[in-house]
């Protein structure tokens, strides 16, 4: 029987073109949330499962867990609020408060997996900790828009909700709530009938949501929004909002891009009674987590989103045993020079593989240099974008250097 080559269902391969387009969406988030004074956290992958149990509400079902080796029952990071909020709890007093950190990783789901949803993801957060004011949820709504802004978006709209403004209605029935865009009201009634709420509470408690105001909270944080240059049509108060979570306790936002879809592509609260929760210690929480798939795949959808190929300019072909030592020196001092610089490793291969390998990758120079070339102090050049060539002296290597930075 053959082998799958596939991976699982739900987690994925990522080719350089593909690895590339990922880099770049993380290296601009990372220069985006230290722009904003946001530093770097990272935790493990496997936490004790009794850390995840009990905070994340009706999609514990989610949770790849499982007994290690050791005995213990352990979860793979199905998020990193709750661990980040361990770290806090743990390093409180070494920490400055507030506390801005920022943090990208992967994160695991036993979910069906579907268009914008796998089993691994990448997940990048953003949380202030220590400030229970209403001015540290409109910062990270602010930078929740800025990095679309900054992405260069023509528009994300943040649907902000307060959770303090639902505290009569059950957990239950804000979790089908939080699913009224996708299943519309009467499929939320009926959700919520199935979890034993009779149908004329469900109504009850959709009409309550339907009819809610911004309270103070929300008034603040959208004049903050105002005064940080964000037009009027990026922020909506929207009751219909709820999150999911069991431990949302304030602000709750989303974000969607109108011109890629509908779906939301970044998710925040506010969760003060979290890390009390975890270790004991009341130190107030809000921030958000970025969908980074979402985000990477409307990035392409618009055309925002780079092409890439290698990131390879020169490859150096070896084509004779004598300038083998020479074709070394000159790869180093290319990489000396800063320049991305790649020795082609057999010195057997014919030229013209060679030259099909550096077009197949997209490597646009190519350096060569035989025993007769070396004779004569020169090395050819081919530009493989203009199918062009040309001699040059090996002492006027310095001056080609230059034209390629």
């Amino acid at each position: 029987m053959t082998q799958s080559i596939q991976p699982l269902k739900g987690f994925r391969d990522f080719l350089p073109a593909e690895a590339k387009q990922r880099q770049w969406l993380k290296s601009k988030m990372i220069e985006i949330f230290e722009s904003w004074g946001f530093d770097p956290l990272e935790t493990p992958t496997l936490e004790p499962k009794e850390l995840f149990a009990g905070q994340i509400g009706e999609d514990e079902k989610l949770f790849f867990s499982f007994t290690d080796n050791g005995g213990r029952d352990v979860v793979m990071r199905y998020d990193q609020t709750v661990p980040t909020c361990r770290v806090v709890g743990q390093f409180s007093q070494q920490l400055p408060f507030p506390f801005k950190r920022y943090q990208i990783q992967s994160a695991y789901r036993a979910e069906k997996p579907q268009k914008g949803r796998y089993r691994e993801f990448m997940q990048c957060d953003a949380d202030i900790f220590g400030d229970e004011t209403p001015y540290a949820d409109a910062e990270v709504i602010a930078l929740s828009l800025d990095i679309y802004r900054k992405l260069g978006f023509s528009q994300a709209i943040v649907k902000m909700n307060d959770r303090t403004l639902m505290q009569n209605i059950p957990y239950e029935a804000i979790s089908s709530i939080d699913k009224l865009e996708k299943l519309g009201r009467d499929g939320v009634i009926e959700d919520m009938v199935l979890k034993n709420i009779s149908c004329e509470e469900a109504k009850q408690y959709l009409k309550q949501i339907e009819t809610l105001q911004p309270n103070e909270t929300i008034n603040i944080i959208l004049n903050y929004l105002k005064g940080m240059g964000f037009d009027e049509s990026w922020y909506r108060f929207d009751p219909s909002i709820a999150r999911s979570f069991s431990y949302s306790t304030g602000p709750i936002w989303e974000v969607v891009i109108p011109e890629a879809g509908r779906s939301s592509v970044l998710g925040g609260e506010r969760f003060d009674s979290l890390i009390e929760k975890i270790s004991g210690k009341k130190i107030a929480g809000t921030g958000f987590a970025v969908g980074f798939d979402r985000t990477l795949e409307a990035a392409i959808a618009v055309g925002l989103a780079p092409t890439f190929s290698t990131s390879t300019r020169v490859l150096l072909a070896q084509i004779d045993p004598s300038t083998q030592s020479d074709m070394i020196a000159i790869t180093q001092r290319l990489r000396i020079r800063e320049i991305n610089a790649e020795l082609y490793t057999n010195p057997t291969e014919k030229l013209s593989k060679q030259l099909k390998y550096a077009d197949k990758k997209g490597i646009p120079f190519v350096l060569i240099m035989g025993s007769q070339e070396k004779a004569n102090g020169m090395i050819q050049v081919k530009d493989l974008r203009s199918q062009s060539q040309k001699m040059i002296p090996v002492q006027q290597l310095d001056a080609l250097i230059d034209e390629l930075r």
